[in-house]
């Protein structure tokens, strides 16, 4: 897919004033489904992660972002997901290592490792680095992979056959050599807006407390109210979530979007009642009325599979969600993690169903020019996990945390 930037600027405006400034919106254009605002907070341009398993950090920059403007912050800069995404590769390189192959390296990753980054090495803005290679237009870490995959296996079993002996440190060399070449060298020092940054000292100037943002989850295999961590690949930092009730959850990221707070979000996607295409993500009782061509890609990096159904076009009885329900999924492999994305506001439907307005990271290709309408029964079915300030919380949850 081809972009242009500075277009896509031009392009979020357009769409705020004709699709969301409207009394009642809709998913797809002939769609019966009528929603209506209760809470839409601002954000940034929708951007594309190409074909690359970066969901993470395009999802986990829009929050961050929404955050500086929640803060107030004139001109927001658009900041580099590649610069998190390159040294994050570095960091899961090292540790993989470290545990003899016994850990996973992937495309992926969790919004921990945002401000793993931020608070290590820093930040810059997406215009000194747009982690492009030549005149590559977007995003594409196929390649890359099966290069930076083929390394870091390779020196595990160098470790294997040294006898004893240990290794060199020039691999992690060769891993930034890799990395130099499909993102980019990294910058230094950079000027931005007549001023000289590091990295560091750019961070330092948009003012984030990165002690003020919590993940939040809900499962019955841990302790409840306590702190626990989420048993996904992609949370190769050991990162921790305070695990909640359900209702709690949902609870919790209602009221921050009705308080201001835009709220990071981890899901499955892989499922029939996902669909990007048509703008919506639901739970309906019958499945078998979704017909499915095509497959989703594994990185869950654009639209998938088509899926068509008369319950994407006018609103369905839905599955009622219970905590065993969830917890069955979570545990038998069918809610898995797949993707993460940025809830930007809360919206009802003509019976009073409640709906997430979504912000996702595979373009404007949909008629809700890169957002979508997610149920309450689909959130509470399909969360891995939420990322969000600890004031836009309730108070009457964050004193049940220990």
């Amino acid at each position: 897919m081809q972009f242009n930037y500075k277009a896509l600027g031009v392009a979020f405006v357009f769409i705020c004033t004709t699709v969301f400034a409207q009394d009642k919106v809709t998913n797809t254009e002939e769609s019966k489904y009528e929603f209506t605002k209760v809470a839409h907070l601002d954000d940034t341009p929708v951007l594309s992660q190409g074909m690359t398993g970066t969901c993470w950090s395009f999802s986990g920059i829009s929050f961050f972002e929404a955050e500086l403007i929640r803060k107030g912050m004139k001109d927001v800069p658009t900041l580099s997901e590649m610069f998190i995404v390159r040294k994050a590769y570095e960091a899961k390189a090292d540790k993989y290592v470290r545990y003899d192959g016994k850990i996973n390296f992937a495309q992926g990753g969790a919004f921990h490792d945002i401000p793993y980054v931020m608070r290590k090495f820093g930040i810059v803005p997406k215009d000194v680095y747009k982690g492009l290679p030549g005149e590559a237009d977007s995003y594409d870490h196929s390649e890359m992979f099966e290069v930076l995959d083929g390394i870091v296996k390779g020196v595990v079993k160098s470790v294997e056959n040294s006898k004893g002996k240990g290794i060199s440190t020039y691999w992690r060399v060769a891993v930034n050599s890799v990395l130099d070449a499909y993102i980019g060298p990294e910058p230094k020092e950079f000027t931005y807006k007549g001023k000289k940054y590091t990295p560091q000292s750019f961070f330092e100037s948009l003012n984030l407390n990165l002690d003020d943002y919590i993940s939040l989850t809900s499962f019955t295999n841990y302790d409840l109210n306590k702190s626990c961590i989420l048993e996904i690949q992609d949370n190769w930092l050991s990162g921790t979530s305070y695990n909640v009730s359900l209702d709690d959850l949902f609870t919790a990221t209602a009221e921050a979007l009705k308080n201001g707070y835009t709220v990071a979000w981890g899901a499955d996607v892989s499922e029939k009642g996902f669909s990007f295409k048509n703008g919506i993500a639901i739970v309906p009782k019958d499945l078998n009325t979704i017909k499915v061509v095509g497959k989703d890609n594994k990185n869950f990096s654009d639209a998938g599979a088509d899926k068509t159904s008369n319950a994407f076009l006018e609103p369905v009885e839905e599955v009622v969600v219970t905590p065993e329900l969830r917890q069955l999924g979570y545990d038998n492999k069918t809610t898995t993690d797949d993707h993460g994305m940025h809830i930007v506001g809360l919206y009802k439907d003509q019976n009073e169903k409640q709906y997430f307005l979504v912000k996702n990271s595979w373009g404007t290709s949909n008629y809700p020019k890169g957002y979508l309408f997610v149920s309450e029964n689909y959130f509470k079915l399909k969360t891995i996990n939420v990322y969000l300030h600890k004031k836009g919380v309730p108070g009457t949850i964050m004193s049940k945390l220990k």
